[in-house]
């Protein structure tokens, strides 16, 4: 580093105020049907006026199985999933702002597609890779972020 930049930066961290302050409403969510399934994180976690979901799976609410019609069913219930997770805590599918999706198999991302963008009528940014393994053997997991009413 140069010096000059060394005293700059000095400078400019004298001159300004560092807070460490921690979001006032942060609330830890958890869906009804998924409580009982003694599960290592939160359906949702709202931060303020944020809510951040948990990757969704095509699974059948309140159970471990997934979805029957491979990845067009799968994607489907994800997002039916993922619907009913916004409306129990304020939100909807209009204020999701970003997505990120996981796919098992990158050659069922067109099929994925067709139905993922029947959910939005404002598509939100988004990300989508290939993994190599999914939670319950899904094809498709989808997390999002989204604003509170």
């Amino acid at each position: 580093m140069k010096p000059w930049f060394a005293c700059l930066s000095v400078v400019l961290l004298l001159g300004c105020e560092v807070s460490v302050d921690h979001p006032s409403d942060v609330a830890y969510l958890q869906m009804p049907d998924m409580e009982g399934l003694d599960l290592p994180f939160s359906s949702a976690v709202r931060v303020d006026n944020t809510l951040y979901l948990s990757g969704n799976v095509g699974n059948v609410p309140g159970k471990l199985d997934l979805a029957d019609g491979g990845i067009e069913g799968e994607t489907r219930q994800t997002m039916e999933n993922i619907s009913a997770v916004l409306e129990q805590f304020g939100s909807s599918m209009d204020r999701v702002v970003k997505c990120t999706v996981f796919l098992a198999d990158m050659a069922e991302w067109g099929a994925m597609n067709e139905v993922y963008k029947t959910y939005f009528e404002n598509p939100p940014a988004r990300s989508a890779l290939g993994a190599s393994g999914l939670a319950l053997d899904a094809r498709v997991e989808i997390e999002c972020i989204a604003l509170v009413y």
